[in-house]
């Protein structure tokens, strides 16, 4: 069915600059868009290509003009974007009601408005909240919690005693509550210290495929309401994430770090154990921090310093090169004019 332009305009909060009655089927890039379709320009560099491209309409934001198309503005175009993808491709919505293949101890309990797909297996103990979704092959062990309308997509395992608040998404492969790694050497041999804590996810939280999140080995690891794990992502035991914090792909965490709230780990970045990275700490992707960082610090480097000095390092470090041949050459000159300075004072001495 598609909608008029005034009514994406009126959904999101925006205005319409043109023809509102414009009918819309869908959104597009700016390639593939026709001229039943919105596209978006949130980058001025592309917009030459807004202005060629065929669709019929231009998500904007204000002040931004395109020649010959009609605009719905937005003071934030990404977010109204968001927002119309959601309206337009709503997530599938399985019936309630318990797969005939699912395995569910007797003493679970279960929403009678929860979805449980084919060969999911639920421990002894195990609570799914109203509207949850868990796709096919998901394991829950004992004691576990599923808040309400949290969605687990396929294969993703709880271990037991593994809690999640309403509305988590959690992707395919994911490991919750896996145990975290702890051993204690002696005599050579490296032994096992029992991981008998626990994993809390908080409410909002969304963990992209194929993350791990370990128990810890005493107490909890949690990840704070709001947060965004990306895919190929390691928590380690008792690590505490604070509130709307972004961890990006194969990040690491190790044990018993803390990330205050708003924390931002680019891809491959690594936090050693026992740390504590202030509230709003942003790091640059493939960085290694190993020493406690302030609220607010901007970090990058391995190990990783404050930012502008890891950009003044990274220009020294691409001058070297000339550097060592100056130096090369100063040390000639210095060796030479050492060598005829003792020549002339062994002549002088003989003379």
């Amino acid at each position: 069915m598609p909608y008029r332009l005034a009514e994406l305009a009126a959904l999101v909060g925006g205005r319409v600059e043109g023809d509102g009655e414009r009918p819309i089927d869908g959104v597009r890039t700016l390639e593939a868009a026709g001229p039943r379709d919105l596209s978006f320009l949130t980058n001025p560099r592309y917009r030459q290509h807004a202005a060629a491209s065929a669709a019929a309409a231009l998500l904007v934001a204000p002040g931004v003009a395109v020649a010959g198309k009609d605009l719905l503005v937005a003071d934030d175009p990404y977010y109204a974007l968001a927002r119309l993808l959601t309206e337009l491709h709503p997530p599938y919505a399985p019936a309630p009601g318990v797969h005939s293949t699912a395995v569910i101890d007797a003493a679970c309990a279960i929403d009678p408005s929860a979805s449980i797909g084919p060969y999911v297996v639920l421990g002894k103990g195990t609570r799914v909240g109203a509207g949850a979704v868990l796709h096919a092959h998901v394991v829950a062990g004992r004691d576990c919690v599923v808040g309400e309308g949290c969605t687990l997509h396929p294969h993703v395992v709880l271990y037991d005693g593994t809690e999640l608040a309403a509305g988590c998404t959690v992707h395919a492969g994911v490991v919750l509550g896996s145990d975290g790694f702890g051993y204690a050497t002696h005599g050579g041999v490296h032994h096992k210290i029992p991981q008998v804590g626990r994993v809390v996810i908080e409410e909002g939280v969304e963990i992209g495929a194929n993350s791990a999140v370990d128990r810890a080995t005493l107490g909890e690891t949690r990840i704070g309401r709001g947060s965004k794990v990306d895919n190929l992502v390691q928590v380690g035991h008792n690590v505490q994430v604070g509130a709307a914090s972004i961890l990006c792909g194969q990040a690491g965490i190790a044990g018993s770090a803390r990330l205050g709230a708003g924390v931002v780990l680019a891809g491959q970045v690594g936090v050693a154990n026992h740390l504590e990275l202030g509230e709003g700490t942003q790091v640059a992707a493939k960085s290694a921090v190993l020493a406690d960082a302030p609220a607010g610090s901007r970090l990058a480097g391995i190990p990783a310093v404050e930012l502008g000095s890891w950009r003044r390092q990274t220009v020294l470090l691409g001058k070297l090169e000339e550097m060592a041949r100056r130096l090369r050459a100063l040390e000639r000159r210095v060796a030479a004019a050492a060598e005829e300075e003792s020549g002339e004072r062994v002549d002088a001495e003989r003379g």
